[in-house]
Formats: C-alpha cells, structure tokens, sequence
C-alpha cells in the first residue's frame, strides 16, 4: 500500500515535469514542425561592422570550412573554392585592397566558369550560383559556432587577384569577414538588420 502511494506521487511529479516542459517548449517554439534551432540561427545572423582582434578557433574554422565543402552544387562539380585569410602577411596584403572590417579571418570564394555546369537551354553557367550556395553554407555555420561574419560584395575582383596571387586561376564570387563582434556599436547590428518584405509581396502561391 505504501509503495502503491508513493508510486502515485511519483506519476504526479512525472506528469508535473512534462507539463512543465511542455509549457515552456511552447514559449520558445516559433514554428511547427521540427526543432526551431535552425530558424533562429537565420534571425539571429546580421551583417557586422566592425570585429575585434580576438582570434578565431581552429576547430571553430574547421567546421565551417567543412560545412562550405558540404554546399551542393550543379551536377555535383564542385567548382568552387575558398581561400582562408588569417596570417598576419596574407591580411596585410588583401588590406591594402579591403579592410574587411578588421576581421581576423576572411574567407575568399572563387569558382571557375570552366569547370561548373552549364543549362542546354540557355547557356547560363553556375559557378556563381554554386559559390553563392557555398558562401551562405559557411554564413551560417559561422553564425551557428557564435561568430558575427560579414558577406563583402564591394570589392575589385581584380585588385583581390593582384593583392593574392594564388587566387588569379579562379573568378573571385564574394569574401566572407568572420570574427568576434567589437564591443561598439558598429559591431552590433544595424537598424536595418530585421527589415524585411512582408511574405505576401515575396511569395505567390499558382
């Protein structure tokens, strides 16, 4: 009887527990399906300013460097690569090009025309779409591993060529800055960082 009682509070307390955690995955879950791990890692990245000197971890590197070797490509081709920036010479050199920020890691991404593949239909090649795939796999694995990054878009292509030469067999797609944030607000993000189309005006359901 006794036993009995007690295997009563214990099914009580378990039910408690449950209903508790239930309750609060409710609080936090966004959306419906899965875990909502993900969605938050896309909300929380943003486009950072300003980095400081604090270095970035090998195994931190690591793992977003596989994470861009995991992107898919066109055909599988893989024409893509990426080329890390993090010794005090190469950073020299592609400062005097870009200053990416201060960042103490930038990763280039190139790709070659020659080796992607290319749609009978029109022609288009995907280089630049599969480094783009790359560059968004390394993005978020960098936001993931708690790293603010910085997508560089303006930049001269041919400058970054000269300033590095072990890039001049490949077109440069984007470099990608990744670091610690610095402790202003330019490592913060900025006001524009949540701004977005309402879903309406960028999808159409046929």
């Amino acid at each position: 009887m006794k036993k009995n009682f007690l295997s009563r509070i214990f099914d009580v307390e378990k039910i408690k527990t449950r209903a508790a955690f239930t309750e609060v995955d409710q609080k936090i879950t966004k959306y419906h399906y899965g875990s909502d791990a993900f969605m938050r890692i896309l909300e929380s990245r943003y486009s950072c300013h300003s980095f400081s000197s604090y270095p970035v971890s090998d195994s931190k590197l690591d793992m977003i460097l596989e994470a861009g070797r995991m992107a898919p490509s066109a055909k599988n081709l893989q024409p893509t690569r990426i080329w890390v920036v993090k010794s005090e010479e190469a950073l020299a050199r592609l400062h005097k090009v870009h200053p990416c920020y201060g960042a103490p890691v930038v990763l280039i991404v190139g790709c070659r025309n020659e080796e992607a593949w290319v749609r009978e239909s029109d022609g288009i090649n995907s280089a630049k779409t599969d480094a783009a795939i790359v560059l968004t796999h390394l993005m978020l694995t960098a936001t993931d591993a708690g790293l603010a990054n910085m997508w560089i878009w303006d930049f001269d292509p041919s400058k970054i060529r000269e300033a590095l030469p072990e890039t001049q067999e490949h077109g440069i797609y984007a470099l990608l800055a990744i670091g610690h944030p610095a402790e202003n607000n330019e490592g913060k993000p900025s006001e524009l960082h949540a701004v977005r189309k309402p879903l309406e005006d960028l999808v159409k359901t046929l």
